[in-house]
């Protein structure tokens, strides 16, 4: 379910959501970071900032969705998105799948409102609704193993207790809204999962030669296949890696 073999071609092809959401990361992020004035106006326009909030400025519960801090922080979520939504959004349809992940994303930003009492509390980012989408994973795995293979809901599963571990280790973190992007995906869980089928692989195109011959990556899968057990635990060992250069990090 998480192994991206797409071409950028087929991403795009096979899940257009996804692929614009994170081009309005990017496109927004570059904007307010390389234009000056429209740029800063843009952000700080947008920002979840709880005494705007306060004054009537409510657009503050949905913007900071798009909005990211740093490239570090755009590259993380990014990947996030391209890594574990697609298979959401071939599950869901398009328009289940935006519902799980606004609804998820303006959740995690309503309770920081309510939650965080001070009234200049500022925060940015997609990371409520990404952990949204984890939270309706975590659901899957519970409640309807169907839908979702071992070795994908062990890798998600630990993904998400990595992520929820690092958001009270990591500074600078909003947790009320990690933590309630999380349960907002968990409970949407039986909502959107009804008639729901499994994932399934899209297909590579054959690419074509000029002359009309074909050509079918594919040919090589038996050359490849022996590779494959061994990505899962590649992309887990990096993530380990990740985590653990985050909390050392975090002491000096």
């Amino acid at each position: 379910m998480f192994i991206r073999t797409e071409s950028f071609k087929d991403f795009i092809r096979f899940y257009p959501v996804v692929s614009i959401i994170v081009a309005l990361q990017v496109v927004i992020w570059l904007f307010t970071s390389l234009v000056p004035g429209w740029g800063e106006w843009l952000y700080y326009t947008g920002v979840g900032f709880n005494y705007g909030i306060e004054q009537g400025e409510y657009w503050r519960l949905v913007t900071p969705i798009f909005l990211h801090g740093g490239i570090a922080h755009l590259i993380f979520n990014s990947f996030s998105l391209i890594l574990f939504a697609p298979a959401l959004e071939q599950m869901l349809g398009k328009v289940k799948f935006l519902f799980v992940y606004f609804a998820a994303g303006i959740a995690a930003n309503v309770l920081t409102f309510f939650v965080v009492s001070d009234p200049f509390y500022a925060h940015v980012g997609a990371s409520g609704a990404i952990f949204g989408l984890f939270g309706l994973y975590i659901f899957m795995i519970f409640f309807e193993k169907k839908l979702i293979d071992q070795q994908s809901a062990q890798l998600i599963f630990i993904i998400s207790a990595v992520g929820l571990v690092m958001t009270f280790l990591r500074p600078n973190i909003n947790i009320t809204g990690h933590l309630f992007g999380f349960i907002a995906g968990f409970a949407l869980g039986p909502i959107v999962l009804q008639n729901v089928k499994t994932f399934v692989p899209r297909p590579r195109r054959p690419r074509v030669r000029p002359g009309g011959v074909g050509f079918d990556p594919n040919r090589w899968n038996k050359k490849r296949y022996r590779w494959q057990p061994y990505i899962r635990k590649i992309i887990f060992w990096f993530f380990i890696i990740l985590v653990a250069l985050g909390v050392i990090a975090r002491f000096f």
